[in-house]
């Protein structure tokens, strides 16, 4: 009996743990994440069949319009604010409110392609009495 040590983990080998393969793991969830995170968008009104048209503007524009309010006008002439369903007597109430707390105030009509007419311009009649100018009518790219 040599050296006390012998083979197969006896009491005189000793445990390591391996740093570099960590540090590969956890890069790696760290990428992970992060183009998780920059791909998720953020979708503030009611999911609707939204109109075309060739003057629509890009993704990357929208983002900008990030903190506006998005009022969705359904085929059925529900209103929704952000994803809030709400009546058209609620809605000067609501936008009043989110006027006094917002600084720029930005609104986004949001409306089915079949929505009656009448419905949409309810809601923007609305928008535009209590002064705010900053109206965009959301649809996709032709």
């Amino acid at each position: 009996m040599a050296g006390g040590g012998g083979g197969g983990g006896g009491p005189g080998k000793k445990a390591r743990i391996e740093i570099i393969p960590l540090i590969d793991i956890i890069f790696f969830l760290l990428a992970t994440f992060i183009m998780v995170s920059l791909s998720m968008t953020k979708n503030q009104g009611v999911q609707v069949a939204l109109p075309t048209a060739s003057t629509s503007v890009s993704q990357g524009d929208q983002q900008q319009m990030d903190k506006a309010v998005t009022l969705s006008v359904t085929d059925k002439g529900d209103v929704f604010f952000n994803k809030e369903k709400i009546t058209v007597a609620q809605l000067p109430m609501k936008l009043q409110s989110y006027k006094a707390t917002a600084k720029d105030p930005k609104v986004i009509i949001n409306s089915d392609a079949s929505a009656d007419f009448k419905h949409v311009v309810g809601v923007l009649d609305e928008v535009r009495k209590l002064g705010i100018a900053k109206v965009g009518i959301s649809t996709d790219k032709k």
